[in-house]
């Protein structure tokens, strides 16, 4: 699985590219994103370990692998992540409201966390 991760890494689509731009380097409220991370048996685009948010980035094939994708977002529940899922065409036409969302995710993270 760690070549898998590593041509992931290398092979980038667009979208994935472009939202990496904007979690790496602790830039978004000090958290530090991983990307292509593996957790149990799946591979992710993006994983904050603290608060515990995973975020996927999804292309035209995920369409047709919807109960792949419910399982999978399942699991990672199962594991306290929570899941955003956002499409490439949202994450390459309105870049402000995807990390608007992520923060607003990580905010009422960090407050569950607190109480």
């Amino acid at each position: 699985m760690k070549e898998l991760t590593r041509s992931l890494r290398k092979n980038q689509t667009d979208a994935e590219r472009v939202i990496w731009q904007q979690l790496r380097n602790r830039q978004l409220l000090g958290c530090k994103f991983r990307r292509q991370q593996v957790i149990g048996p799946f591979i992710v685009d993006f994983v904050c370990l603290e608060p515990k948010l995973v975020i996927e980035v999804d292309g035209g094939q995920h369409a047709e692998q919807q109960e792949y994708d419910q399982n999978r977002s399942h699991y990672l529940q199962q594991l306290g992540y929570r899941v955003l899922r956002f499409w490439n065409h949202e994450v390459l036409q309105d870049m402000p409201a995807v990390m608007g969302a992520i923060h607003l995710t990580i905010l009422e993270l960090r407050d569950t966390v607190k109480t």
